[in-house]
C-alpha cells in the first residue's frame, strides 16, 4: 500500500474515533419535571381547641374589691388553667354591691356570650342587708333558670356563703342552709364556703373586715379550684 493511502486511512480512523468519543461522553439534558409539576401547598399551622368560657358571676368578692384585678381569685384560676394549658377563658363578671335581685336583672346581658361553666357567687350582700332568705332563694333560682334555659349543657357551680353570728341565729342558719339546698336541687357542683380559711382571719382580710387581701384571694382560688378542676 502506498504511503498516500496509509495516510488517508489514518486520518479517517482518527476522525471516527473523535466523533464516537464525543457522543459517548455527552449526556442528554434531562429535566425532572415531577417536582416542578407538583403544587407547592403551604403548611397550615394546627389550630388548638376552641376556648370555652367560664363565667364567674358575683359580688365584690368575685370582682376583687381592694386588690389588683390580677390578684382576684378568678384571675388566679385563669393562671392555674394556663399553667395546665387547658382550653378555658375566665370571664370575671363580679360587681361590687350586687344583690341577688340586681343579679337577676343583669344576667341576661352576660348570657349573650357563650357559657360553658357558670360559677354563681351571689347572696352575701342580701345577707348583710337582712333581705328575707326566701327572696334571695327566688332570685338565685331565677338566675340559675336563665342560665339553664340559654345553655342547657353548661356546668353549674354554686359558691356557699355564711353570715356572722351578729346577724342572729334565726337568720344565720336558714341563710347558710339555703346554698347546699339550691345546689342539690339544681344538680350544681357546690363550694361549701367560699371564704373558708379566710373569714375571721385578720391578716387575710382588708381593713373593712369583709374583703380578702391578695393572700386571702389565693385561698379563695384554692377553695374554688378543688371543686372546679374536675369539670375542666
Amino acid at each position: 500500500m502506498s504511503a498516500i493511502k496509509l495516510r488517508y486511512y489514518y486520518i479517517v480512523i482518527i476522525l471516527f474515533t473523535g466523533i464516537f468519543s464525543s457522543c459517548s461522553h455527552q449526556q442528554p439534558a434531562t429535566t425532572d419535571q415531577s417536582d416542578a409539576a407538583k403544587p407547592h401547598t403551604a403548611i397550615k399551622p394546627e389550630k388548638g381547641p376552641a376556648l370555652k368560657n367560664i363565667l364567674f358571676f358575683g359580688t365584690s368578692l368575685t370582682a376583687g374589691l381592694g386588690v389588683d384585678p390580677e390578684q382576684a381569685f378568678p384571675a388566679l384560676i385563669q393562671q392555674k388553667i394556663d399553667s395546665l394549658k387547658l382550653p378555658y377563658k375566665v370571664i370575671n363578671a363580679g360587681l361590687s354591691g350586687e344583690t341577688s335581685a340586681a343579679g337577676k336583672s343583669r344576667i341576661d346581658w352576660l348570657l349573650k356570650q357563650p357559657v360553658d361553666i357558670f360559677v354563681l357567687e351571689l347572696g352575701a350582700n342580701d345577707g348583710l342587708r337582712g333581705i328575707p332568705v326566701k327572696e334571695t332563694q327566688e332570685n338565685l333560682q331565677a338566675v340559675i333558670d336563665k342560665v339553664k334555659q340559654k345553655y342547657p349543657k353548661a356546668k353549674l357551680v354554686l359558691a356557699g356563703m355564711q353570715m356572722p353570728p351578729s346577724m342572729g341565729e334565726k337568720y344565720m342558719v336558714p341563710f347558710k342552709e339555703l346554698f347546699p339546698a339550691m345546689a342539690k336541687k339544681n344538680h350544681m357542683d357546690f363550694i361549701p364556703f367560699l371564704l373558708k380559711g379566710v373569714g375571721g382571719v385578720p391578716r387575710l382580710i382588708q381593713g373593712d373586715g369583709l374583703h380578702p387581701t391578695p393572700e386571702g384571694h389565693k385561698i379563695l382560688a384554692n377553695n374554688v379550684w378543688v371543686i372546679l378542676q374536675p369539670d375542666l
